[in-house]
């Protein structure tokens, strides 16, 4: 009798090891794996403070408090095949010059290199013959496109792409996680596919 109960221990914690190894492997937001489907991790993501605003075209939409800065918009993404939660979007509140964004944006550049190291790729550049000078200037390029700011920092778990960006009228800083094990998952269903 004293055998099986140790055998029970032993494998209940084995089973709790796996467990723990398996919610590891996938990049975390939060705190929390980036995996599950949307309603479990919207549910994770309300306990975490956010709120709730809508699901849209399968995408969840919730707000909160971000890495110091307030009323950020956090889109949360699925694998539309498998309804598993793949990659997260922050955007930052929209500014409306050129110096608040790159602010932010170097801010942001500096505390993920400090928790993820070197960056993997990094472009920052003004396209055009043209080069802006002032404030004004640098804006109404991002506002048409004409620049490219984008940090990615790869991690044996998944992506992290930090990017200044434009939409419409708004233009904002925009952070995405992209869970490594959820995304290949995808990429091999359409690899199938071909």
């Amino acid at each position: 009798m004293k055998k099986f109960f140790s055998f029970l221990i032993l494998a209940f914690v084995t089973s709790a090891i796996a467990l723990a190894q398996n919610n590891s492997e996938h990049m975390t937001f939060k705190g929390v794996p980036i995996d599950g489907t949307l309603n479990e991790f919207v549910d994770k993501m309300k306990q975490a403070r956010f709120t709730y605003i809508g699901t849209h075209d399968g995408i969840a939409v919730l707000q909160g408090d971000f890495a110091g800065h307030k009323g950020c918009t956090i889109g949360v993404y699925t694998l539309k095949s498998s309804n598993k939660v793949n990659t997260i979007a922050v955007m930052f509140p929209p500014q409306k010059d050129w110096s608040s964004l790159e602010s932010t944006y170097v801010s942001l550049k500096s505390m993920l290199t400090e928790k993820y190291g070197e960056p993997s790729e990094c472009v920052e550049m003004f396209h055009g013959a043209l080069q802006p000078d002032r404030d004004f200037e640098k804006f109404h390029k991002l506002k048409y496109k004409e620049c490219t700011w984008d940090t990615t920092f790869r991690t044996p778990k998944g992506d992290i792409q930090l990017s200044i960006w434009s939409q419409q009228s708004d233009c904002f800083v925009l952070i995405k996680y992209f869970d490594k094990i959820n995304t290949d998952a995808v990429k091999a269903q359409a690899m199938d596919d071909l």
